[in-house]
């Protein structure tokens, strides 16, 4: 099971010492901090940082136990920058530290987003070379075709050597 929204709404208040376990937070006050989570990641989707997170096409239209979807990876960085952005609301201030940690998370995510995808050379058209004589017995002088790659995941290739 991955994170609900209302899971990473609850440890943003934590963040800013708004802990349910101490603090009774009242459903506006989760629907707020939702909407608000949702803003957030649409504003990510539009800088190009697409994590899969289920944005509704409505303010509030969506279900706070729903699951955001996203790799464990991105969930400190959603944690860390709610928090930063609704603490003002609570008249709350972060500390320096959250603040850098939120802003290094983003920019650890912006960095795998950014980072290019791996492809493959088009085997016809690369020759074998002068050491490779393989090529006398099927009249080719070009390498085989590449064989295709297992996907372990959505950011990563599995290869076997």
């Amino acid at each position: 099971m991955g994170w609900t929204k209302r899971e990473i709404v609850n440890q943003a208040f934590e963040e800013i010492g708004l802990a349910g376990y101490v603090f009774d937070l009242q459903p506006q006050q989760i629907e707020s901090a939702i909407r608000r989570l949702d803003a957030m990641m649409a504003t990510w989707n539009g800088k190009g940082l697409r994590l899969g997170y289920p944005v509704p096409s409505t303010p509030g239209g969506g279900d706070p136990d729903q699951q955001a979807n996203v790799s464990d990876m991105a969930v400190e960085a959603m944690i860390l920058n709610l928090a930063v952005r609704i603490a003002p609301i609570y008249g709350k201030t972060v500390s320096p530290d959250t603040k850098a940690t939120a802003k290094g998370a983003y920019n650890q995510l912006m960095a795998q987003a950014a980072r290019p995808i791996e492809m493959q050379k088009d085997a016809w058209s690369i020759p074998a070379g002068a050491g490779n004589k393989g090529w006398r017995e099927e009249r080719d002088p070009f390498l085989r075709e590449a064989k295709e790659q297992l996907q372990a995941g959505p950011d990563s290739l599995l290869e076997f050597d």
